[in-house]
């Protein structure tokens, strides 16, 4: 495997110093990107996805407390450590309060600088012996900045030992998420045991989940130890709670209090530790408000809350997320198909997506399964979906906050390609250029997206 060294973001207006400081920086091993300004860094961020970022911005643009309040609107659990030469004790303190990781100043100790990065970097993340420290979320792909934050915040919550609920729609990839957090927990040399609550019948959920003893009713031909112990020093994933009888839900709140099960037949509570995810896609308050489910057992469950945001709702994932549908249905369909033209992506990442993930899966592979050349046309594309793309929000309608946003998915969807972008935004190759230039971005910096291990592109959520 290879090793992913610390990404780092380096922002400095100051361009020796700039030179100067990744040249330290590389040295130190770090895998560095630099840039001369804070709306450079905000567009380059979604795509470098680094894990620390240095700043020394004193631009009237953007300073580097801008870029900071930029970045922790967006990304708050991204570490930023700032740098200055003019900086007081007054400045350091009012920074941190605001949530700067570190505050250093000029001329800038390159061991103490090392040390500051190192110490961000350990924060939050899994001590993995030196192997890759995105490994833990390998099967998820996206570079939607708001999957990453989502992905930021379960990786410190998997630190911790509180249970976790995680909420989204079907097929948003609510297991691989849960998976994901136990894979970056203590816990991942444990088992991972996952159960769909709604696929069990009623009167064998207790049997299931606590175990049973042999004899303890008929058919019990020889004890079975249950999902509770199966999952003792792991983590236990709880799939559509929601579905869950009430009957049942006063015996789960006690084992989750307790931290005992008592199988069925038995006559003595046995401890377990496990690590409770739960999941579904019911509205589980309205289910507690028409007396469906229990209050104290969804405030047990749930802790801790991450929502999974819709496929819809991060458009930039859908070519790379159909890219990989492609590549993996190769061994089963061979590898005729490459792709899909530029009219029939533009479909894809217009759509609604009530499926979300698994719906364009399996979109993917109708259209591999018919497509008779090599990038799969519009028309097929269309007969697949039966219905009419939502349309991309004008981007004179966006303010500039929105406006930069938008720039930088449309050049993540097509990698850095402007005649694509420009036709996504319905805007002459002139006036985008306008655009980008307006808010500093470089489309040649959308071209290439980071690899997972040993240089392949990471598995994806569904």
């Amino acid at each position: 495997m290879v090793e992913t060294r610390t990404r780092v973001l380096l922002a400095d207006d100051d361009i020796h110093a700039l030179r100067r400081l990744a040249l330290r920086l590389t040295a130190a091993g770090f895998d560095l990107e630099t840039v001369d300004s804070g709306v450079a860094a905000l567009s380059r961020v979604s795509v470098f996805r680094p894990h620390v970022v240095v700043a020394d911005l004193g631009g009237e643009a953007m300073d580097s407390m801008g870029l900071f309040d930029a970045l922790h609107s967006q990304y708050p659990t991204l570490p930023v450590i700032l740098m200055t030469a003019h900086g007081t004790i007054g400045d350091a303190v009012h920074a941190t309060r605001r949530g700067v990781f570190g505050f250093l100043a000029k001329p800038v100790d390159k061991e103490e600088l090392v040390e500051l990065i190192q110490e961000a970097t350990r924060i939050g993340l899994v001590e993995s012996g030196g192997a890759d420290p995105d490994l833990w979320r390998k099967a998820i792909l996206t570079q939607s900045p708001a999957m990453e934050e989502l992905l930021s915040q379960a990786q410190r919550i998997a630190q911790s030992k509180a249970s976790v609920f995680i909420g989204g729609e079907s097929g948003t990839g609510k297991e691989l998420l849960a998976r994901a957090i136990h894979d970056a927990s203590t816990r991942r040399d444990g088992s991972f045991v996952a159960v769909n609550c709604s696929a069990i019948p009623e009167n064998l959920l207790e049997s299931e989940l606590f175990g049973h003893r042999k004899g303890a009713f008929t058919g019990a031909t020889r004890d079975h130890k249950g999902l509770f112990r199966a999952a003792d020093g792991g983590t236990l994933f709880l799939d559509e709670i929601g579905d869950m009888p009430r009957s049942f839900q006063v015996k789960l709140l006690r084992a989750l209090q307790e931290m005992k099960v008592r199988p069925v037949g038995a006559t003595e509570d046995e401890t377990v530790d496990v690590r409770i995810i739960s999941a579904t896609h019911a509205d589980l308050d309205k289910a507690m408000a028409e007396g469906n489910f229990r209050e104290d057992l969804y405030y047990r469950l749930n802790v801790v809350t991450l929502r999974l945001p819709r496929l819809a709702q991060r458009q930039e994932d859908i070519p790379l997320l159909a890219a990989h549908f492609i590549r993996e249905l190769a061994e089963t369909y061979g590898d005729r198909v490459k792709g899909f033209s530029p009219e029939a992506m533009e479909m894809l990442v217009g759509f609604d997506w009530p499926g979300n993930v698994r719906q364009l899966r399996n979109l993917v592979e109708q259209c591999v399964a018919l497509s008779t050349t090599p990038l799969i046309p519009l028309t097929l594309v269309q007969r697949a979906l039966r219905d009419e793309p939502a349309a991309f929000l004008p981007l004179q309608e966006a303010r500039d906050q929105f406006e930069r946003n938008y720039l930088i998915r449309l050049l993540q969807m097509t990698h850095g390609n402007v005649t694509q972008a420009a036709k996504l935004a319905k805007r002459n190759r002139t006036e985008f250029y306008r655009l980008l230039n307006r808010h500093g971005m470089n489309p040649a910096l959308f071209k290439t997206l980071p690899e997972g291990p040993e240089g392949e592109v990471s598995d994806v959520v569904g």
